[in-house]
């Protein structure tokens, strides 16, 4: 069935004729509704027989000789049924008119005689237009997780803060960019491939292969794993930059774990993220070395994006969130509370505590999602296109 419904109103019986066979010639469309008259008002009969047909596209044939009343149909349309397209059909030699459509919201105006390639070639721009909008609109966020020093529970926050994303709201990555990875471990997971895999296939990698790279979760969380042993060859700039275009453009939200990292891969997937947890605990080597790592990942910018995670928390007599953010150069946004031996036996045993009990530890990784999403939108309506996929 012909994707594109559209509508066409022309008050000559012969154009609205031809408009339709070139409307049906196009094999992307078809006609749902024609009438010789435009709509005056918003209460126009004709306005609901429109809006009852719910078209992509509404075609209005502008007459050369009195084009105020097309004109203005265009304007009320647009105020009415501003997702409708209005695609303008009159005579090139009028550039005043031409400029008038436009203002009044036509998205196109397509030269009168038209031909079915003119009308292809405007529904194909207007495809392709609201296929980008709808990338742009639901493109996931990129959360990076990394530690201030070795040992401060980087590893232990993105597989935690990633279940509790997909528990809360599905169509979730978590990636290891880790030197040697340990998310899979801590999810008692035996990946057969990772993030290796996914750049050495980026000539051939798609959404089919992106998702086969990935070992499943119980949870329904895609892992794509960190490496078994360091790699000798670093991922370019370009090929880092196309891995996670694809990841945002597949999944709602990716936790990549940089982990210990401080290197030019670090920079690159914290530029690449909405927000950075910088992963530290409330003492003075572990701030001390948070504000140096601050400093080297906002040189290529992006600090604003650069927020403190406070692990293994507890209240200190005469220390205060302030002083943390100081000693540290970053605005805090989160504490987990101490309980090292809940979270070493989690990770012995493979199984995270966010999957537990609700402990105060468990809850606190579900606070930090909700803190994270507070401000996201809600997915929209997907648009029309000529190239759905399955």
């Amino acid at each position: 069935m012909p994707e594109v419904s559209v509508v066409i109103l022309a008050s000559d019986s012969e154009q609205r004729a031809v408009l339709q066979v070139l409307v049906d010639s196009t094999s992307v469309a078809r006609v749902v509704f024609s009438a010789p008259t435009l709509p005056t008002v918003a209460a126009d009969p004709v306005m609901r027989r429109i809006q009852g047909a719910n078209p992509n596209v509404v075609l209005v044939d502008i007459p050369s000789d009195s084009p105020l009343t097309a004109l203005r149909a265009i304007e009320i349309m647009q105020q009415e049924m501003s997702h409708i397209s209005v695609f303008a059909i009159g005579v090139l030699s009028q550039p005043q008119v031409i400029v008038n459509a436009m203002r009044s919201g036509a998205r196109e105006f397509i030269e009168r005689p038209t031909t079915t390639t003119d009308l292809l070639e405007a529904f194909v721009r207007l495809s392709t237009a609201q296929r980008k909008t709808q990338q742009e609109e639901t493109r996931g966020r990129v959360f990076s997780i990394v530690n201030a020093k070795g040992g401060s529970g980087a590893t232990t926050v993105a597989v935690n803060l990633s279940l509790a994303l997909q528990g809360a709201y599905g169509n979730t990555a978590l990636v290891d960019v880790a030197t040697v990875g340990h998310t899979a471990l801590h999810m008692n997971l035996k990946p057969l491939f990772s993030v290796s895999d996914a750049l050495r296939n980026l000539h051939r990698l798609d959404h089919s292969l992106l998702e086969g790279f990935m070992t499943r979760h119980e949870s329904g969380l895609h892992v794509l794993a960190g490496a078994n042993v360091p790699s000798i060859v670093e991922p370019s700039t370009a090929e880092l930059a196309r891995l996670f275009d694809m990841l945002a453009a597949h999944y709602r939200y990716i936790v990549v774990d940089v982990s210990t990292r401080a290197d030019a891969t670090a920079r690159l997937v914290s530029s690449l993220s909405q927000t950075v947890l910088l992963v530290a605990h409330a003492d003075v080597p572990s701030l001390w070395s948070a504000a140096r790592l601050q400093q080297y990942l906002a040189e290529i910018g992006g600090r604003d994006q650069l927020r403190l995670v406070l692990n293994r928390f507890r209240r200190t007599p005469g220390f205060t969130e302030t002083d943390a953010e100081t000693a540290a150069g970053v605005k805090l946004l989160w504490k987990i509370p101490n309980h090292y031996a809940a979270v070493s036996t989690a990770i012995d045993r493979g199984i995270p505590l966010i999957q537990q009990s609700h402990t105060e530890v468990s809850r606190a990784f579900s606070g930090l999602a909700t803190r994270l999403t507070e401000n996201d939108a809600e997915v929209k309506r997907a648009a029309w296109s000529l190239f759905k996929t399955v």
